[in-house]
């Protein structure tokens, strides 16, 4: 019977996989039951890695190309197996194509929305959705940490991983950003960005490279872009006083249009009638208010003299509109009582003391301060 399924057993010649899918991510090649001729041929297409494992031990590691099987080129293999040199039989290992290519398209989003602090609104919840691509780049470590002794691997068995793992990171670098709510269209491009780089370190641990990820979208809540829908059309009415008059006005012309029949019809009528009153009352009111502030404002404005001409000009104005001179004279304080007067007047106004600069001393004719009560160099009084 043993002789009997030694011969029914094949030894294979050729290694190759064609991949035929968009999504598988480690292929098996079908050695069970079988035996590898030494000298067999094995072909790794571009974006493919072949790794052969000895009893759950990754041995050797095959890039793109065409390769002849000899224990020359297999050197763990051979010393996994205590091979001699040359050794020619046929063996038994099993061989792992890993897809290296990029998986493109993948999709993330936020499940739950994202509880975030905004200046201008307060808390609220935000909901994102974008898409990323990524890589086989350390076939190993991925085969050691996720693959195992599978006989395939697709993306789907990793997909809800990896998305929990980027929506993580995301809602951390939302948060830190600080970016105001209303401004963050302004920075999908820095924020896929530096998430792609937040989220690398994490892929290296299962031996992927996260090769882009992008923001697509960020949305607000319905009750907060219904707040922000209001807020604009505040800014566009401008206002309001104005607005509302014109809605008392265009609900009298309505009234007017509609003809009401019999009493019911003019019992309404004077109810329109008493409340488009009071509308108009309170629109026009409001108006005149308005205005009445508006004109008080406009009285409040200070005015003075020209320190010139004595025409009546604005407090703020630098030149006088009736002679031209500048008004912001110069002024200094008076030497008796430092009232701030004129620079060139002769006398103060509020006091009447003669404005001089300097005293002569009538004893020994020393020029002394205005200000001085004695000579600073006989002593005797000024």
């Amino acid at each position: 019977m043993g002789f009997f399924n030694f011969f029914k057993s094949q030894f294979i010649e050729v290694i190759e996989w064609t991949d035929d899918t968009s999504n598988t991510m480690v292929y098996k090649f079908p050695v069970q039951g079988n035996e590898i001729k030494m000298g067999a041929e094995l072909t790794v297409r571009e974006s493919q890695v072949a790794i052969f494992v000895n009893e759950g031990e990754v041995a050797d590691v095959f890039g793109p190309g065409r390769h002849q099987l000899w224990t020359q080129n297999m050197p763990i293999l051979t010393k996994l197996k205590s091979w001699k040199h040359g050794f020619d039989s046929p063996f038994k290992a099993d061989v792992y194509f890993v897809n290296t290519k990029q998986f493109i398209n993948q999709k993330w989003g936020t499940s739950n929305p994202i509880m975030m602090r905004d200046p201008e609104f307060g808390m609220i919840r935000l909901r994102g959705y974008g898409i990323y691509s990524y890589r086989v780049s350390e076939p190993t470590v991925f085969l050691k940490e996720l693959f195992g002794t599978s006989s395939s691997y697709d993306t789907n068995r990793i997909e809800n991983h990896l998305k929990k793992m980027i929506i993580s990171g995301l809602t951390d670098l939302f948060a830190e950003s600080q970016i105001a709510a209303l401004d963050l269209a302004m920075y999908y491009d820095e924020l896929s960005t530096q998430g792609k780089e937040k989220m690398q370190e994490r892929f290296n641990a299962f031996g992927f490279e996260i090769t882009s990820l992008y923001v697509e979208s960020l949305s607000l809540p319905k009750e907060v872009e219904e707040a922000m829908d209001k807020r604009t059309s505040m800014g566009v009415l401008g206002n309001l006083g104005q607005y509302q008059q014109y809605q008392a006005a265009e609900a009298l012309r309505d009234a007017a249009q509609n003809e009401g029949g019999g009493l019911a019809g003019a019992g309404a009528g004077l109810g329109a009638g008493a409340t488009l009153g009071g509308m108009m009352t309170n629109a026009f009111t409001n108006g005149q208010q308005q205005t009445s502030e508006t004109a008080s404002t406009s009285s409040n404005t200070s005015t003075m003299s020209c320190p010139h001409c004595d025409a009546d000009i604005n407090a703020t104005a630098k030149f006088c509109g009736e002679c031209g001179k500048a008004v912001q004279v110069e002024k200094v304080p008076c030497i008796l009582c430092e009232t701030m007067i004129k620079k060139d007047a002769k006398f103060c106004g509020e006091c009447g003391t003669k404005q001089v600069t300097e005293k002569t001393c009538e004893n020994c004719g020393k020029t002394n301060k205005a200000t001085a009560k004695f000579c600073g160099d006989c002593g005797e009084s000024l």
